[in-house]
């Protein structure tokens, strides 16, 4: 069969798993169709700020460390009771999902850096790792440097379109149940599209009225990273895909309040980087009150264990992000962004409240001590402030931030294949599905780092086995 002749692997949703599995079709030999109902692609891949996890890197090798077999169990770990007490009759087969997540984490990182050419040369740790293992460049954010590099890639071969603004209303199926294309509209006109279908939409954590109303109606009121739009998962249930962990949503801790618009719903992520590389957290009496690198549901929970900022019209929390002088200049491909937008300034220690220079007083000690015996953090990033009088000319950075709904990790229930299941287990044919829009390998809470690279492992898996479909390999 020519290209010419054959159908294309239809790819819906223009982020990283998307992208990477546009990628591997073109690759294999298909010719790809994108489409993506947004107006710009990139999906949320194109703002992720923290970084893509690697175990085993050359990266990490370079950083002095030697081994990190670690990785399947921090996930296991933060994935929680879902993970474990999952059994032969679930849909999903988590460990292996988690497995092939975690084993090609290297791989995936590789592929970034030799295929593309992207910087991931700073390793850190993020809440939850045992150790560090996310990978972003010096400059700007990995999300933005990721996708734009596979935009480009891909934008140079022949064999690619990509249609922004296209809204798929639905899968077509065939007599057997099986898919065989989607429907979909662009500029007021519906038209149909027949191939293989990798479905790469996102999650639904921006769907505030829809999806996060039905699944957990405990998170309305929260600000969210996401835009607000509907999820694109009832494309997937109309022909019998099964559903996991629907009410499995994450909360990120750390979201910036802008001064300029202090109760805006969307708020940009406060990177959890920035306390990996030192950040510390403070409450609104100026007291640290948790390890800043637990896991995301673990901040988050005691963020909201406190008391709320007074407005009544947003649910929200007054706590500062701060930044000494080491932890400014290690995140400062992140800083200048946020320093920009207004959203961090800069103050000289003798300048914060006195509650918040006793603070950063007390975690300089223990930071000097090495032991943090008031909560428990084991790594304190680049912070070199410390303790006294001297330190009071110091600039450090700080920021308002408030815990935010960030990602779903429920969704399509799905195989090491990449292939979509319904409720028996069974796939369903032509079609396969990577990135937020599926569910089973998070369980309880996402590591940072795990999405960019579920996007990469995933997609190609996606991409890879979809174009064997429509080229025959």
């Amino acid at each position: 069969m020519t290209q010419a002749s054959q159908k294309p692997v239809i790819v819906v949703g223009s982020g990283l798993a998307g992208l990477s599995a546009a990628y591997e079709a073109l690759k294999a030999g298909a010719t790809v169709r994108m489409l993506d109902r947004a107006p710009k692609p990139g999906g949320n891949s194109i703002k992720a700020s923290s970084g893509i996890n690697g175990a085993g890197t050359q990266y990490q090798r370079i950083a002095g460390i030697t081994e990190d077999a670690l990785f399947y169990d921090d996930t296991v770990r933060s994935a929680g009771q879902r993970f474990s007490s999952a059994g032969s009759s679930s849909v999903v087969d988590r460990k292996a999902l988690v497995s092939l997540l975690t084993s090609r984490s290297c791989s995936a990182v590789d592929w970034l850096v030799e295929e593309f050419g992207i910087d991931l040369g700073v390793v850190a740790p993020l809440g939850g790792h045992s150790i560090a293992r996310t990978h972003r460049g010096a400059k700007g954010t990995p999300g933005f440097s990721i996708v734009s590099a596979l935009l480009k890639k891909l934008g140079d071969s022949p064999e690619f379109q990509l249609t922004n603004a296209a809204e798929v209303l639905s899968l077509i199926t065939n007599q057997n149940g099986a898919v065989s294309g989607v429907r979909y509209t662009h500029e007021g006109e519906t038209h149909e599209l027949h191939g293989a279908v990798v479905f790469a939409a996102g999650g639904f954590a921006g769907d505030a009225k829809g999806l996060l109303a039905k699944y957990r109606p405990d998170l309305t009121g929260l600000p969210s990273t996401n835009d607000d739009r509907p999820g694109a998962h009832g494309i997937l249930e109309e022909i019998g895909a099964e559903f996991v962990d629907m009410d499995s949503v994450q909360v990120h801790p750390t979201g910036f309040v802008d001064p300029k618009e202090p109760e805006a719903r969307y708020k940009f992520l406060a990177a959890e980087a920035l306390r990996g590389e030192g950040g510390i957290l403070l409450s609104h009496e100026g007291k640290r009150f948790v390890n800043e690198l637990g896991t995301r549901a673990h901040v988050s929970d005691a963020i909201m264990r406190m008391p709320r900022s007074s407005s009544e019209n947003s649910r929200q929390w007054d706590v500062t992000l701060l930044l000494d002088p080491g932890a400014c200049e290690a995140a400062q491909g992140h800083l200048g962004f946020y320093i920009f937008k207004g959203l961090m300034e800069k103050k000289k220690v003798k300048d914060l409240e006195p509650s918040v220079i006793q603070a950063v007083d007390d975690y300089a000690r223990a930071v000097a001590s090495g032991a943090d015996t008031a909560f428990g953090r084991k790594s304190f990033g680049h912070w070199t402030l410390q303790a006294g009088e001297g330190n009071r000319e110091a600039e450090v950075c700080i920021g308002r931030v408030t815990p935010i709904t960030h990602f779903t990790m429920g969704g399509a229930a799905f195989n090491e294949a990449a292939q979509v299941l319904r409720m028996d287990k069974t796939p369903i044919k032509g079609l396969w599905a990577a990135g937020e829009i599926t569910g089973g390998i998070h369980g309880d809470n996402r590591l940072g780092g795990s999405s960019l690279l579920e996007c990469v492992v995933f997609g190609r898996v996606a991409g890879s086995q979809a174009a064997k479909a429509v080229v025959g390999v």
